[in-house]
């Protein structure tokens, strides 16, 4: 049985923007629509070229939005949840904010994050604050920060530490896997554990 409470679904449902906790930093979810991204770029300042991630309960989830190859399993099956990151190819083009054709897709590791997108479907997972401010380790701290009302926050303490690790993966022909995986950006996963990986498991 979920957690969620109802008025907070709901105001996600009416394109509202929900802080909550994740195993990193707090995060700020709405759902993929067009008026939900308007809401949530509004509130963070965030320039409209800088597309944010969705975050999941499982890349089954997923797999609704983002072709998910069989490799693309394996790969986060072999780290800690939540460490990664995989910018994958939308079946159809999303929203330019969520990326277009190639959309960053993180599985949650968090227990109230995996049960929001298990209520939700998938939501966004960008850190809770304004663009270019210090995000702060409270769900609770970050949504009053913004202005929140009390039921578009998720309480709840995060660690804090580095974020997860960007991987691109794209088709490629010449790969063994078929697939190639460039870096975006080093997080908590050193790429040369990923390559270490990558060689391993072709």
């Amino acid at each position: 049985m979920g957690t969620i409470p109802e008025a907070t679904q709901t105001h996600l449902h009416s394109n509202g923007v929900v802080a909550y906790p994740t195993s990193t930093l707090p995060g700020l979810a709405t759902l993929p629509t067009t008026e939900a991204l308007d809401e949530l770029f509004a509130l963070k300042k965030r320039q409209a070229d800088q597309p944010v991630s969705l975050g999941v309960a499982t890349l089954e989830q997923a797999s609704l939005l983002v072709e998910v190859p069989d490799f693309a399993y394996r790969l986060l099956a072999g780290f800690e949840r939540g460490s990664l990151t995989l910018i994958l190819d939308a079946h159809s083009p999303l929203d330019p904010r969520l990326g277009g054709h190639r959309v960053a897709v993180r599985v949650f590791a968090h227990p109230q994050a995996i049960d929001l997108a298990n209520t939700m479907g998938p939501v966004t997972a960008t850190s809770a604050n304004i663009a270019g401010t210090p995000p702060l380790s409270s769900a609770e701290d970050a949504g009053q920060e913004l202005g929140l009302v009390a039921h578009a926050i998720l309480p709840g303490n995060c660690p804090g530490g580095h974020g997860s690790t960007l991987l691109s993966v794209e088709k490629s022909e010449g790969s063994p896997m078929g697939y190639s995986v460039s870096i975006m950006r080093e997080g908590v996963i050193p790429y040369t554990d990923v390559t270490s990986w990558m060689s391993k498991n072709h």
